[in-house]
């Protein structure tokens, strides 16, 4: 298990490396929700998502000798993204599997880091790939999710969000393979245990659903949301037990609900967001969480790396 001091290194570890984001007010959504609404603008980190920050503190324990044989990841973009950025900064090798269906932006940031870039597949095909190039080469796997040095370096949002607003009531995760909302879930519930913490997973990449429903992890071999973000194969162990003992409940949204959200977002913050972004505040906006009068509730904005061409079919 990921502990407070655990995250509280982290953010010290990781701290000029990264950008501590604002928190962002929303009268207009605040006023659709019947509560006082923020914005966590993960938009603004490095490489437009939260991904850094697991990365750095996953890389600043690494061996020299696994630094010069190098690290390998696999991500439909911001895990890719941020893990070509941090090994560029650090001088380290780096190879990044995507999914075939990647971005081609996506693709294209990893590639001006510095990365080699293997696409292969989806879901489980891609994954399968990476372990296959790790092995063959010798590379250190830097998880996307599921580790408890990444997963520590996501609970620094956690921090972030409770020196910005120490009574927070409600936050509201994004769920892809599960690190992001178990590093939060971590900090919020151990300094402010009143809080609720509900993820929000995609209805065709609903891997922690699946998970919790079978008491054990749920490989899915085919996903399709247009929140690739949120498309991991499965949701991880280490995540899970993190899920079981600080989240409160887990809903599921359509890609239909996180294209208004998007929609919304943009319209009334002016912030861009990508679709897993805005899956958070679907989840608030179609009223499929519990928000008591006048609470304080944040949204995790996850990210906003969504590909130029996606952006005009969400909008139309």
């Amino acid at each position: 298990m990921v502990h407070l001091h655990d995250i509280q290194d982290a953010r010290t570890a990781i701290a000029g490396r990264i950008h501590q984001t604002p928190l962002l007010s929303s009268h207009s959504i605040g006023d659709r929700i019947g509560a006082s609404f923020y914005l966590k603008a993960e938009p603004f980190q490095r490489t437009g998502s939260f991904k850094v920050r697991g990365v750095f503190n996953r890389l600043r324990l690494m061996t020299p000798e696994q630094r010069n044989a190098g690290v390998i990841g696999w991500s439909a973009g911001n895990h890719a993204a941020a893990l070509a950025y941090a090994a560029k900064v650090e001088g380290i090798p780096c190879t990044v599997v995507m999914p075939e269906t990647a971005a081609k932006s996506k693709v294209e940031a990893c590639k001006s880091y510095g990365a080699d870039i293997v696409q292969h597949g989806v879901g489980m095909e891609t994954y399968n790939r990476m372990q296959q190039i790790r092995e063959e080469k010798n590379l250190t796997l830097v998880h996307p999710f599921d580790d408890p040095e990444v997963m520590a370096g996501a609970g620094t949002i956690g921090l972030e969000i409770l020196d910005d607003l120490p009574t927070v009531d409600v936050v509201v995760v994004p769920v892809g393979g599960g690190g992001l909302i178990s590093g939060i879930s971590t900090a919020i519930k151990s300094i402010h245990p009143q809080t609720k913490i509900y993820g929000v997973e995609p209805e065709g990449a609903a891997g922690l659903t699946a998970a919790l429903r079978e008491g054990k992890v749920v490989r899915l071999e085919r996903t399709q949301t247009i929140a690739d973000g949120l498309a991991a194969p499965f949701t991880g162990d280490n995540a899970l037990e993190h899920i079981h003992a600080y989240v409160d409940d887990v809903v599921i949204v359509t890609d239909d609900e996180i294209a208004e959200a998007l929609r919304f977002i943009l319209e009334r913050t002016k912030l861009l967001v990508e679709p897993a972004g805005a899956a958070a505040t679907a989840a608030l906006l179609s009223g499929k969480i519990p928000v008591p009068a006048a609470s304080r509730v944040v949204s995790i904005a996850s990210g906003g790396n969504v590909d130029t061409s996606r952006l005009r079919e969400i909008l139309a």
